[in-house]
């Protein structure tokens, strides 16, 4: 395995579409009616690319007291949210998505890991590998491990996809396997 640098990345991007919409630089500034504004960076880095938070989150609640099962879980356990700004309460989480639509090639596995800035804020992401052959929007869980309420900017960097190249390709893709999430549009809640 071989980790991928920028020049392989941004070729992808272009040519398979591996990312789409593709920011082919790091943005750290937009502009916004003249003024420059500090954004949390995202866009291509040396060895991976910066993905971006969508507008929509759902918050975890516990209004209806249900019990958080994977084999039968409660929609109604989730506030759904959005808006350019999204507050998780203390101790809590949020499911959101990502703004880039990922296609990953047969012989490529990705590792997501959550953006510095927010670790240091005690928010953590959690992303599960994008596995040869998945495609789609990432969902993303936003863990606020703090006593406080925590802020999450939407259309700025959260996450970080780093590229791992195969010198073959695997047997079976998640493709090849019907994987249950492949294709996702939006935020996906737990499915068996």
């Amino acid at each position: 395995m071989t980790i991928k640098s920028d020049r392989w990345i941004r070729r992808m991007a272009i040519e398979h579409k591996l990312i789409e919409p593709f920011e082919p630089r790091q943005v750290r500034h937009v502009d916004e009616n003249g003024e420059q504004r500090r954004v949390i960076s995202y866009g291509l880095s040396s060895y991976g690319y910066d993905l971006r938070v969508a507008d929509e989150f759902k918050i975890f609640t516990n209004v209806h007291s249900s019990v958080v099962d994977p084999k039968g879980f409660d929609d109604r356990s989730f506030v759904d949210v959005k808006q350019n700004l999204c507050t998780i309460p203390p101790n809590s989480f949020a499911l959101a998505r990502s703004v880039e639509y990922f296609r990953i090639p047969r012989n490529v596995l990705t590792i997501c890991l959550g953006k510095s800035t927010y670790a240091r804020c005690g928010i953590i992401v959690n992303v599960t590998p994008f596995e040869p052959e998945w495609e789609g929007h990432v969902t993303l869980e936003i863990s606020n491990t703090t006593p406080l309420p925590a802020r999450i900017y939407a259309n700025e960097g959260l996450a970080q996809v780093i590229f791992l190249e195969s010198d073959e390709a695997c047997e079976t893709s998640y493709r090849d396997r019907g994987g249950k999430y492949q294709g996702q549009r939006g935020i996906t809640i737990p499915r068996i």
